[in-house]
């Protein structure tokens, strides 16, 4: 249907890379981010312990 139309395989070239690079950076974002007990605003949560559920 296309053939070889050159700046239509770039373009799907150019979009893959961009999508990969996207990837790339969010998982790099994702690592940075330190896993603690912590929430978005700073505040330490108080550790859960397991009869905390059935109140």
């Amino acid at each position: 249907m296309f053939g070889n139309d050159v700046d239509f395989l770039l373009s799907v070239h150019r979009t893959h890379a961009a999508e990969l690079r996207a990837d790339a950076a969010a998982e790099r974002l994702a690592r940075s981010v330190p896993r603690s007990g912590r929430t978005w605003l700073g505040r330490r949560q108080p550790a859960r312990r397991t009869g905390d559920d059935r109140r």
